[in-house]
């Protein structure tokens, strides 16, 4: 069978199997091993008339005539390792968590199997609500927070959305940019709209000519830290999408090391820092720092 991704939709029938993997077998050149690994990866929708689809997480879930199952396969997604995220810590309302590079923020109508959002459900268990608040991409490693319930999903994602959310990132990128402790800022804008990039010089490995920078995005443009170094002649190291001769064979060099706001529910200022990807240091005040 061709590697090519598959996607196959169909209504079931008042004749046909009503068990999804037996209605999938039926319609598919797929195998049920392979159907049943592709709904255990959260591949497999229904929707029922007039309703929104969801995932189908067993196969032995049951259809009704008229409902629309999905099926979307691609061979190399279900064969991608599985990357863990950690729960860093937990509070009553929203927890942080450490996401590795190479893992999606939440899943894609292909699966979300290993995405972070599925990782949150899984180990916080099926009483406890999960909602993105914010995303990192794919490539990019560290600090996320997931809400707990929808009230603070839009609290928190506010929070972002008004840039009152502070955010700090380590970077190493191609190039001398200085020597430690300098200190500059790119200011270039982004897709017709003001960006602007304050970034700290960490330091610098002249045997691999990487420099390692510690950067804050004062807006939030798409791609914002990479394209900014890339076109100031630093791309980020390993960054699969901007630059030229920053290949790196460990992937791209952009860490999300530090998160800090004004919590709705606290009412504290709350810093958290990422220490190693197992390890994070809080820090609560009772009054926001001064800006």
């Amino acid at each position: 069978m061709s590697s090519q991704p598959l996607v196959f939709k169909a209504v079931v029938g008042a004749s046909d199997p009503l068990l999804v993997c037996d209605f999938l077998a039926a319609k598919t050149p797929l195998s049920k091993i392979k159907l049943k690994r592709a709904i255990d990866f959260g591949a497999v929708w229904q929707r029922p008339p007039k309703r929104k689809a969801y995932r189908v997480r067993r196969a032995t879930r049951r259809l009704n005539p008229g409902d629309e199952v999905a099926l979307y396969y691609d061979e190399q997604i279900l064969q991608q390792p599985l990357l863990t995220a950690h729960c860093l810590r937990r509070f009553k309302r929203y927890s942080v968590w450490y996401k590795p590079a190479g893992v999606l923020s939440e899943g894609t109508r292909f699966g979300d199997r290993g995405a972070l959002l599925r990782q949150a459900e899984q180990l916080l268990g099926p009483r406890q609500r999960v909602h993105l608040v914010h995303r990192l991409d794919r490539e990019t490693d560290g600090l996320m927070l997931i809400a707990h319930d929808r009230e603070a999903a839009a609290q928190l994602s506010a929070l972002f959305q008004n840039r009152q959310v502070r955010k700090r990132y380590e970077v190493v990128v191609r190039g001398y940019m200085g020597a430690p402790k300098h200190r500059g800022a790119v200011t270039a804008a982004l897709d017709g709209k003001p960006a602007v990039t304050d970034y700290e010089v960490v330091g610098y490995d002249r045997d691999v000519d990487t420099s390692v920078v510690a950067a804050e995005p004062k807006t939030g443009r798409f791609h914002q830290i990479r394209r900014h170094f890339d076109m100031i002649g630093h791309p980020v190291l390993g960054d699969p999408r901007y630059g030229s001769g920053n290949k790196n064979s460990e992937g791209m060099h952009l860490t999300a090391t530090a998160l800090e706001f004004w919590c709705p529910f606290s009412r504290q200022q709350m810093a958290f820092e990422l220490i190693e990807k197992s390890a994070l240091k809080v820090f609560m005040t009772d009054r926001p720092s001064t800006p």
